[in-house]
Formats: C-alpha cells, sequence, structure tokens
C-alpha cells in the first residue's frame, strides 16, 4: 500500500479526529449521523473529508438503509503503524 496517500489525507486536522473518532469506536464503525454531531461543521463538509479518507483508503463504507456506516481499514491503519513505529 502506498503510504504518501494516507499521510496526506490525515494531514488535516478534522480527518484526523474523524479517524480517531471511528477507531475509538467499540466496533471500529460509527454512523455519519453520529459524526455530524461531533463537529461545529455542515454535514456535506464532513461528507466531503469522509470522502477523501475513504479515497485515500483510510475508510471502508456500508450503507444501511438511508445511512452510511464507516469503518477504519484496519491494514491501512496498520500500514501506517508500522512506518512510525519503524523510526523509532
Amino acid at each position: 500500500m502506498r503510504i504518501a496517500p494516507l499521510l496526506k489525507a490525515l494531514g488535516d486536522p478534522v480527518r484526523l479526529r474523524l479517524v480517531s473518532l471511528i477507531a475509538a469506536q467499540a466496533n471500529r464503525e460509527t454512523c455519519v449521523c453520529e459524526l455530524n454531531e461531533a463537529f461545529d461543521l455542515s454535514q456535506p463538509t464532513i461528507s466531503h473529508h469522509l470522502k477523501v479518507l475513504h479515497s485515500a483508503g483510510l475508510l471502508e463504507r456500508s450503507k444501511r438503509g438511508t445511512w452510511v456506516y464507516y469503518s477504519v481499514n484496519t491494514e491501512a491503519l496498520g500500514d501506517l503503524a508500522a512506518l512510525l513505529g519503524g523510526g523509532l
């Protein structure tokens, strides 16, 4: 997996916080409706950030009824962890 796109996607503080919030969930997934409540941003702005994270491969998504659920891509996070842990 290419690391540069992952780091670029996480370079924005909102996107970094989104990944952190999703990863902190017990099942490592959450509904987009719950993410909107955590920010003082419009729903389209949150959706844009989620799309960037999904396109970079950091998040996976599934549609359930009218809601979209996002989960972390553990392989991508593992690649980042290996990169960051390998230099210490």
